[in-house]
């Protein structure tokens, strides 16, 4: 079964607009690509997109603690802290791969 979460609303919004904003920027540099520009400039722009996408990457991050992190530090369940304190190193190890 999949796990699902409530995000607000303006959440939803703001990474709804990062989202796209990024699209946008990888058909730019699917254009430069097409259209022979210049490899630091293409390099320069996948950069720019690499590091929008880790900002959403951290934003989400970011909702996951203050959600359900949170919770389940507050429950009186210990499996459940432990599930989350285990899935919570396992994101940081693959971030620092």
């Amino acid at each position: 079964m999949k796990r699902r979460v409530e995000r607000s609303s303006d959440d939803k919004l703001n990474l709804d607009k990062r989202l796209r904003r990024i699209g946008g920027q990888v058909d730019g540099v699917r254009r430069m690509i097409d259209e022979g520009e210049y490899c630091v400039d293409v390099l320069t722009q996948i950069s720019a997109v690499t590091g929008a996408l880790r900002k959403v990457g951290e934003l989400v991050l970011e909702q996951h603690l203050h959600t359900c992190v949170r919770d389940a530090m507050r429950s009186d369940n210990d499996a459940d802290r432990e599930e989350k304190v285990a899935e919570i190193l396992k994101l940081f190890q693959k971030q620092l791969k």
